[in-house]
């Protein structure tokens, strides 16, 4: 779009000083100063910038959309959860958290006692537990806050993505004499679906993308310094009917016309 902004304000500049040398030229001779030839860098700041953002939107939306997996967030929120003892006997009530290794713990404000059914819609001020953004597993646990030794453990295990195999994304996790507890992960569905075969998919759709940048930034250089060519020549075309002028005024008072007239 600036090319052709540029073209148009050259044409339209050629029509105007075209006008005014005619007016003027015999009481103000214009001289031809020749610009400097063309960089890459002022072509490719007169073509590319309106152009190229709505293309690469465009390609990366198509990129991203093709291949969820690159940008999957995995969401993990607790369903339901009910604990069948506690290991703190100083206290009526239990503190529960969530906890997986270099992430941040997540109390369970809610689950304070034993043999009681706990259910969640996943709106809670503490969903989610954790999240995948990719097939790696995490070390992950249940755990119940200690006033005088270390926190009790009620299980730790490796969580991942692949333990969410029913259709709508649930995960049951029990241990006997300790707890039962239904995760939900919609998204881990997708996520462990992306298997080692699709790491060949992902390079070529990686290639490809690169490949289609190129070719648009050459075809975007050869149309900017096709418009540019355009407007030079213009330019010069300008300069050298103005210059005709001038010959023919200095002609003109080596005869001895402009007295005459």
């Amino acid at each position: 779009m600036t090319a052709l902004a540029g073209s148009d304000v050259a044409a339209s500049s050629f029509s105007s000083d075209c006008v005014g040398g005619l007016a003027h030229s015999k009481s103000k001779p214009t001289r031809y100063v020749q610009e400097s030839p063309f960089s890459c860098i002022q072509l490719l700041s007169m073509s590319m910038p309106n152009s190229m953002v709505p293309l690469l939107l465009f390609i990366s939306s198509i990129f991203f959309t093709s291949f969820p997996g690159l940008t999957l967030c995995a969401v993990v929120s607790l369903r339901s959860i009910e604990i069948f003892k506690t290991h703190e006997w100083l206290k009526a009530t239990s503190t529960v958290y969530f906890l997986c290794k270099g992430e941040n713990k997540t109390v369970l404000p809610d689950v304070k006692r034993p043999h009681a059914f706990y259910a969640f819609n996943g709106e809670e001020s503490w969903q989610p537990l954790s999240n995948f953004s990719s097939k790696n597993c995490k070390w992950c646990g249940f755990y119940e806050e200690d006033s005088i030794t270390s926190d009790d453990v009620f299980d730790e295990w490796e969580f991942c993505p692949s333990d969410f195999t029913a259709p709508d994304g649930e995960y049951t996790r029990f241990k006997e004499k300790e707890f039962n507890a239904t995760f939900l992960c919609a998204e881990c569905l997708s996520l462990a679906g992306v298997d080692e075969h699709d790491g060949k998919g992902m390079h070529i759709a990686v290639v490809v993308l690169l490949t289609a940048l190129v070719s648009i930034i050459l075809i975007l250089g050869v149309v900017g310094a096709y418009k540019f060519w355009q407007k030079k020549i213009r330019e010069q075309d300008q300069a050298r009917f103005l210059k005709l002028f001038e010959d023919d005024d200095d002609i003109g008072d080596e005869l001895g016309l402009g007295s005459v007239i």
